[in-house]
């Protein structure tokens, strides 16, 4: 008897090979979900590795649509018992430590549902850009919807870093075309101000003490 084939072409066995990588990033959040509840590790390790994993998410599932019904019923089909994974990054899409600091600035501002939004908006760029999608009708709604979070948060001065380079990226995108794309120093140089903008946004924040 032969060996039983899973995959009849290369297209087919890379879908697999993207399903099992799947399964490793929602039994690794879960995992690590587990680990933070529990005080087995510390924010400062949980955060990055967090943030990694739905970054990974983000970009793997991005690249199977079409092949996955849904992850809810992908943990079905491969019997996965991970409610944890699903929250952080189907419901969530942000690490734990961050929902913390938002509660924390809402405590003092009233605003945790403008903060939890500037940060998906944050993630949200800084991942199409790692998916090199960098087309101006790509870019300038996600842009101008960060920058419009940052406008409404009121522990952010008007010269807030984030606002001004938010503001210069969308006049610059406006005067291109629909179609135009970054150049892939435009695409660095709007990622390095994304990054930095965050860094000072999280800043910022109120310190929750998680």
């Amino acid at each position: 008897m032969g060996d039983v084939k899973l995959w009849n072409d290369k297209r087919e066995r890379e879908m697999y090979d993207n399903f099992a990588d799947l399964y490793a990033i929602i039994k690794a959040t879960e995992k690590l979900e587990k680990a933070y509840v529990r005080d087995q590790i510390t924010s400062s390790v949980y955060e990055p590795e967090c943030l990694k994993l739905i970054a990974q998410f983000k970009t793997l599932t991005s690249s199977l649509v079409g092949a996955l019904p849904s992850i809810e019923r992908f943990t079905e089909i491969y019997k996965m018992d991970c409610p944890a994974a699903l929250n952080r990054l189907v419901s969530s899409g942000i690490p734990a430590t961050y929902e913390h600091r938002a509660s924390a600035a809402a405590s003092t501002t009233g605003s945790a549902a403008i903060v939890a939004e500037c940060v998906q908006h944050f993630i949200t760029a800084m991942d199409t850009l790692k998916l090199n999608m960098v087309a101006v009708d790509q870019l300038h709604p996600i842009l101008y919807d960060l920058s419009g979070s940052l406008n409404k948060l009121g522990i952010l001065p008007p010269d807030f870093e984030g606002k001004v380079k938010m503001k210069e990226w969308i006049s610059k995108l406006a005067n291109m075309g629909a179609s135009d794309e970054l150049t892939e120093q435009q695409s660095r140089q709007l990622h390095f101000d994304l990054e930095s903008s965050y860094n000072l946004f999280m800043a910022a924040l109120p310190n929750s003490g998680a």
